[in-house]
């Protein structure tokens, strides 16, 4: 059931209406990250997406830093505008009876629902699953939560750390001489938001093929297990624990952060073709053919490595510039350097694919955020639209998508549904 484009079309917020998912409708009651960063990957597709908050709590991340202000003193998140823009803005009581009614209303009318409750919440409200799948057959429903929908985990309340805990990924960062660390962005979130697009659109595509739509059940723990590379099969093959590593690869040599004059680089010129460049261009050809190291394998050993590797790679390194070693390495081998946010945003090469865009808000000016990295040839993302304020939209959702008249839309208004 896709939406009337007529309807809503060239009203997004920020004027955006144009993409792949044009027509598809998303119900957003979801807060803080995983569950807002999902439904905003599929507004940058197109898609219509209703934030759907309640009137009396509404989603606390537009308390988080940092904040533009405007003249007159208003503080708007820009946290908050980077996860929720090119949304509508709707207020709903789930708690009152009206307010459960007209979800329902809007479900008739939606393709997507996504939620980032603990498991249960939404059946307590009246309006999960298997109620909403009754409004609307064709409805995918997806769930991002901390541990998934079923499972002796289910209804714990979790965070990203939870996550990064629980699925394995903690005990293996961080350096072998220290305690275990976390890795330094909710990477929880972001994995489960991940998988949410993909079983959402995976669900969408079935819909089109059956009629019928389904649960996507994501848990960040499950997410956080798949991010973990070798880790499983070492165990299960093995018998071996990994642990932390510091900036080392399990068995990939030279394949790590190394230190130069200004700063750090990556270089992982591991392979034999990679290696015999790099060291034509730093100056000693003759070191491809020495016999202690002239292979891949031979370098892996990591006592070879020690040895005659990395002293190798600190005589290269140690007295240049982050800028003169990418210069040498060029098109030819993988080097990088290790760069900070600020260096980051002013990246030539992010400036080239789009990737920090400028967004103007009228009361509070230009908010530079992450653009979207999902490039489409014939339907580019659009990632330059407004976030809402609370409720900003309800009057044009609930009209469009509720066939509600001004006077009932008053009512429930007065009543504090919306």
């Amino acid at each position: 059931m896709t939406f009337d484009e007529g309807a809503i079309a060239g009203m997004m917020p920020g004027g955006l209406s144009e993409g792949a998912l044009r027509g598809v409708v998303v119900l957003d009651i979801t807060r803080v990250v995983a569950g807002p960063f999902c439904s905003m990957l599929l507004a940058d597709l197109g898609a219509t997406v209703i934030k759907i908050e309640n009137p009396k709590d509404p989603d606390y991340a537009r308390d988080f830093p940092p904040k533009l202000a405007s003249g007159s003193g208003e503080e708007f998140s820009g946290f908050f505008a980077q996860f929720n823009r090119n949304k509508f803005g709707l207020t709903l009581d789930l708690s009152h009876e009206d307010g459960k009614e007209l979800l329902k209303k809007l479900v008739r009318r939606a393709d997507v629902l996504v939620e980032n409750f603990r498991p249960g919440t939404m059946d307590k409200l009246g309006v999960g699953y298997d109620v909403l799948r009754a409004e609307n057959p064709r409805l995918v429903y997806t769930a991002i939560s901390g541990y998934g929908q079923t499972g002796p985990y289910r209804r714990r309340p979790a965070y990203d750390n939870s996550a990064q805990a629980t699925g394995g990924l903690w005990s293996m960062n961080g350096f072998p001489d220290r305690p275990p660390a976390r890795v330094g962005t909710i990477i929880g979130d972001l994995s489960a938001t991940l998988y949410a697009v993909i079983g959402t659109l995976a669900a969408l595509r079935d819909v089109d093929r059956t009629g019928q739509g389904q649960l996507v059940d994501v848990s960040q723990q499950d997410s956080v297990l798949s991010l973990t590379e070798n880790a499983v099969v070492s165990y299960t093959v093995d018998g071996k624990v990994p642990g932390p590593l510091g900036n080392e690869h399990p068995f990939v040599k030279p394949y790590e952060l190394y230190p130069c004059k200004d700063g750090f680089v990556f270089f992982g010129g591991y392979t034999d073709k990679f290696w015999r460049l790099s060291c034509g261009l730093f100056g000693e050809p003759e070191l491809a053919d020495d016999p202690e190291i002239d292979t891949m394998a031979k370098r892996f050993d990591p006592q070879t490595y020690e040895r005659r590797v990395r002293p190798v790679l600190h005589r290269w390194f140690q007295d240049r510039t982050k800028t003169e070693l990418e210069e040498i390495a060029g098109d030819a081998v993988p080097l990088s350097a290790v760069k900070d946010i600020g260096e980051v945003v002013e990246d030539p090469q992010i400036a080239a694919r789009d990737m920090v865009v400028d967004v103007e808000y009228p009361e509070f000016g230009e908010l530079r955020m992450f653009g979207s990295p999902i490039k489409l040839g014939g339907t580019p993302t659009q990632p330059r639209g407004l976030a809402p304020k609370v409720g900003e939209h309800a009057d044009t959702v609930l009209r469009a998508l509720a066939d509600l008249d001004e006077q009932r839309i008053a009512e429930l208004r007065g009543k504090g549904v919306i």
